[in-house]
């Protein structure tokens, strides 16, 4: 790709800060961040207008024809002049031909002063005169709307010798006589007039750098204030361009308004300025400001403001900017009826190079459509220019161009429905290639391609120019949908609506002995907060439970509050294996996952090797690693022993196993070369097709699960959709991504039979093992990209694309596109091409989201993924038969979970209550929809068994102390009622005792008297 294809690229995609209308400050729109929420297309109001402009001296060409005069770009090119250019003025038959083709609302187009006047001023040249008439009555017969710039630099030549050009006040009167003659002559059929186009390059350029017509330097200063030499002498008059612009404003606002009911206005040029780095400080906001008054701030401050200089050029440049009287003041300010804005290459490149101090130049016609209705009192706007450079040989094939201009209109958009800015038009620049002034025709800005060796000057639609006209017709970017069928809009009962996770890690410390290990601890003896063994005692011990483990506890927690029914996750490899089979640790800790998992009524998927790409391993064991992992043929033998020993140990628990997690994206991690790619990808297809004949073999008959592997299947749209050769690429990346993994698998029919993957490789009975070895085709889909053909023409297996996101699709911090229906387009594809029967899982999906809680670009994501799977699964016949979200939880960044990493307490994220709510309702029934659930599902997961799961230790104590408690009451209560007992015999037996002493004391008395 080129230098200028490149640098228009990384404009294109470079990520910028946006901006909403809260505060009536400009510079707070540095501080408020746009939403990402508001990434997305739409349509402008129907009122809106759509245009196409040009400039006279760069397309009409016949510099001296029909009595023109020369133009100080005439004299300024003489040594390279540009000849008949787009022969615009022989041709304009064509050209309105062309309007016509974009159907377009108006055409821009600039007056050649030196074609009316030859000399500036005098005589008139009718022939220039009838044809600027001829124009206009041809562009309103055909309902077009005329916009008229007086003047597009080219000052005519006279002028420049006689009076030093726009140096002299001189100017002044001059231009409002030309001004006014254009007025009488054309304004009954003229409704907007743009005074002058870009006074700050005119300054800069022509005046300043000498880099334009006509070519003055302005000494040893700076550019920018070089840029002042054009009012070095004029004292405490203005610049003759703002005071001409003033005049001819008035003279029509007086003369000619009441009657021709049009408006006026200049064209200022602006670039878009950010605080470097995206660091807000006090510093870089001022800088910033300063660099938007040096560039669009010079002109618009007098004119759209307070009627002066802004505050920081006058500061900055005080006794060579010259300062307006109050009642010059009062003249210049309000003299436009709207603002012009134009945002283009020129004016970029100038203001990165003199006005930028020290901060970030964007790419963002929104940031200044923001600021102008910031700082200028939320004016109408008319986007007078918006275009961008491509290189001379592109030819028709203007791919950059498509999406500059779609991020343009993007952003126009967004200014129009999110920021509420008075955008009534947008003119697209240019029409046609022409002489593109200092660049000459090296550079092409048209949308219509010209080859200048041909005489005929035939004007071709380039791409762009076919974009251009639908997105017209479209009247925006709307978002780019499958029609919308009359479907059910639920899932199949059978249907696994599921979550995934990487490699569960066995933890590090063992898990299970808290209640195996015999002996006694003092815990804080010392005060270090230690445990200290109590020697001499030993306690009972008992085997251990799979409750023991809290990990896997916190696990079944998060599980049970996604709603999902299926898990999938990955077995360590580097972990598990040893030199004598499996670890026997990590072997209890995955048996028990899958055991605590089959009792909560969750059914696992498991995946054999998941690459890490953070470990030096690959996750691979280190011995095999050291032998060169996959690029070494005997991992094919290693991984197949291990998958054995895998489906003997866990294969009771697993219907779904994954061998190899995105083999696709592996081979990237070893391969050096296309030989390299071609082994490592063998390899891993081997090892894969073995580990399935061992299972098909030993294991199917008493587990009965399915086989496969997970593809990275990403869905590609060609980036020029008006060209054959993008959609090959298309093509070649899916056989590439896709087909190479799967052709050799899987039986082709309908869309693979006329296409092939061109994989070799294989001996003959390697093909024979890898033939019909996949129980269901696995996919991990995330995002879609454009994908643009490369320039080696290389072999099938050295990817030759360049690969870009569409700017109107909405991006998430790690720059993933959201495109929803990438997925469909992705299971379509698959089923073409490899027929229905195979059933299809999505294995991993999802989206990074750095929110904490709220995190609405994954809720948009969950739902309008899932709703597209429902498409493909109810109307396009594909046979889905599972979606897996990636994934349960962060690790460390808030990135792609559910649930927020354990930094920030596992907590579940805003997109947990909707993916559960999808799970329970099987889908998305509409709130009309009143027929009886389909799936009866018991409900297992309430909050009150929740919280009990989440808190059984305690419980369990608890409920300990009650029964202590309990018992203890009742022994206290039984002791109590049998004292009571005791104390009423004992009452009882008293009358008897007192009679029985009674009796005995009587017997006494009458012993002792018969004695």
């Amino acid at each position: 790709m080129s230098l200028v294809a490149c640098i228009s690229l990384a404009l294109l995609f470079s990520s910028s800060t946006r901006c909403t209308p809260q505060s009536p400050n400009p510079s707070n729109q540095w501080l408020q961040p746009r939403s990402e929420r508001d990434s997305h297309s739409e349509v402008f109001p129907a009122e809106f207008m759509w245009g196409v402009g040009s400039a006279s001296f760069p397309t009409e060409g016949s510099w001296d024809a029909d009595g023109k005069g020369m133009s100080i770009w005439d004299q300024f090119t003489l040594q390279s002049p540009p000849g008949a250019s787009s022969n615009s003025y022989a041709q304009f038959e064509e050209d309105l031909e062309a309007i016509t083709f974009l159907g377009v609302n108006f055409y821009s187009f600039s007056l050649s002063w030196s074609r009316i006047f030859p000399n500036g001023t005098g005589a008139v040249n009718q022939a220039g005169v009838d044809h600027y008439r001829n124009m206009i009555r041809k562009l309103k017969e055909v309902n077009l709307e005329p916009v008229v710039t007086l003047y597009h630099w080219d000052l005519p030549q006279a002028l420049q010798e006689r009076f030093g050009g726009w140096l002299n006040s001189s100017m002044v009167q001059i231009f409002s006589e030309y001004a006014e003659f254009c007025f009488r002559t054309f304004g009954a059929e003229v409704r907007y007039w743009i005074t002058m186009h870009e006074p700050f390059l005119m300054a800069v350029q022509g005046y300043g750098t000498g880099t334009h017509a006509p070519g003055m330097r302005g000494g040893r200063l700076e550019p920018f204030i070089a840029a002042h030499n054009l009012i070095r002498d004029l004292l405490s008059r203005s610049p003759p361009s703002v005071q001409a612009h003033a005049e001819a404003f008035h003279i029509y606002d007086t003369l000619f308004r009441p009657h021709h009911h049009g408006d006026l206005s200049i064209s200022l040029g602006s670039h878009w300025v950010e605080p470097l780095h995206g660091q807000v400080t006090p510093t870089n906001l001022a800088l910033s400001h300063k660099a938007m008054d040096a560039v669009i701030g010079w002109f618009a401050e007098p004119i759209h403001g307070s009627g002066d200089y802004p505050d920081s050029l006058k500061k900055e440049h005080r006794g060579v900017i010259p300062e307006f009287t109050s009642e010059e003041q009062a003249r210049v300010r309000g003299s436009a009826h709207f603002f012009a804005l134009a945002f283009g290459v020129e004016t970029q490149r100038v203001g990165r190079a003199v006005a930028r101090y020290g901060q970030e130049v964007k790419l963002d016609l929104r940031g200044a459509l923001m600021w102008v209705k910031r700082a200028y009192g939320d004016p109408r706007v008319l986007v007078s220019q918006s275009g961008w450079y491509s290189e001379g040989s592109m030819g028709i094939e203007d791919t950059t161009n498509i999406y500059i201009i779609k991020k343009f209109i993007l952003q126009v958009m967004q200014a129009v429905t999110r920021d509420a800015v008075q955008v009534f038009g947008y003119t697209a620049w240019s029409l046609l290639d022409g002489f593109e002034w200092s660049h000459g025709f090296t550079m092409r800005t048209g949308l219509f391609y010209i080859d200048f060796s041909e005489p005929e000057r035939r004007r071709i639609p380039k791409t762009s120019a076919l974009f251009y006209r639908s997105t017209i017709r479209e009247n925006g970017l709307p978002l780019e949908q499958e029609e919308e069928e009359e479907t059910v809009r639920r899932f199949p009962c059978t249907f696994q609506l599921g979550v995934a996770e990487s490699t569960l890690q066995v933890p590090v410390h063992p898990v299970f002995s808290q209640f195996s290990d015999p002996h006694l601890y003092l815990w804080n003896r010392s005060g270090d907060g230690a445990l200290s063994l109590v020697s001499g005692v030993s306690l009972l011990d008992r085997p251990p439970h799979c409750s023991d483990s809290l990990s896997v506890q916190r696990l079944l927690n998060r599980l049970r509050l996604s709603g999902s029914a299926h898990f999938r996750f990955a077995l360590d490899w580097g972990q598990l294996a040893s030199p004598l089979g499996l670890n026997p640790e990590s072997v209890r800790f995955y048996r028990c996952v899958l055991r605590e998992l089959r009792h909560s009524g969750i059914q696992p998927l498991v995946t054999l090797y998941h690459p890490s790409y953070r470990s030096p391993t690959l996750g691979l064991p280190e011995m095999l690693q050291a032998n060169g992992g996959w690029r070494n043929q005997s991992v094919v033998e290693a991984f197949a022993n291990y998958a054995s020993m895998c489906f003997r140990e866990f294969g009771e628990f697993v219907s779904m196993w994954i061998t190899i997690n995105e083999p696709n994206r592996l081979i990237e991690a070893y391969a050096r070369n296309p030989e390299e790619k071609l082994a490592v990808t063998r390899f891993l297809l081997l090892a894969h097709a073995k580990a399935w004949r061992v299972y098909d073999a030993n294991f199917r008959s008493q587990q009965g699960a399915l086989v496969s592997l997970a593809l990275h299947a990403d869905w590609v749209e060609p980036a020029n959709p008006f060209l054959e050769s993008h959609k090959e690429a298309q093509q070649r990346f899916l056989l590439y991504e896709l087909a190479r993994f799967l052709d050799p698998l899987l039986p082709r029919s309908g869309l693979g039979q006329n296409s092939s993957s061109s994989l070799v490789g294989f001996l003959a009975e390697e093909r024979a093992e890898l033939k019909g070895a996949l129980d269901f085709v696995a996919l991990n889909h995330f995002t879609t990209r454009l994908v643009a053909p490369g320039r080696k023409h290389s072999e099938a297996l050295d990817p030759d694309w360049i690969l870009m996101i569409d700017p109107s699709w909405p991006v998430s911090r790690m720059g993933q596109a959201v495109f929803p229906p990438g997925l469909r387009r992705a299971l379509v594809w698959v089923t073409k091409r490899y027929g229905p029967g195979k059933n299809i899982v999505i294995t991993s999906s999802g989206v990074d989201d750095q929110a904490l809680h709220e995190d609405w670009l994954r809720q948009r994501f969950i739902q309008s993924y899932l709703q597209e799977a429902l498409k493909a699964l109810r109307s396009d016949g594909v046979p889905l038969k599972g979606f897996y979200l990636w994934k349960l939880q962060d690790h460390q960044d808030l990135r792609f979970g559910l649930f927020s990493s354990t930094t920030h307490h596992s907590r579940p994220k805003a997109s947990v209550a909707l993916y559960r709510d999808i799970i329970t309702s099987h889908g998305f029934p509409s709130l009309a929809d009143s027929e009886p659930r389909p799936c009866q599902i018991p409900q297992r997961h309430c909050a009150v068994c929740i919280l009990i799961g989440q808190n059984k230790p305690l419980l369990f104590f608890s409920a300990c102390v009650t029964v202590s408690v309990s018992l203890l009451g009742a022994a206290l209560f039984i002791s109590a009622l049998k004292t009571r007992r005791m104390r009423k015999m004992e009452m009882n037996t008293i009358p008897e005792r007192i009679s029985t002493i009674r009796v005995a004391h009587r017997r006494n008395i009458s012993r002792l008297r018969r004695e």
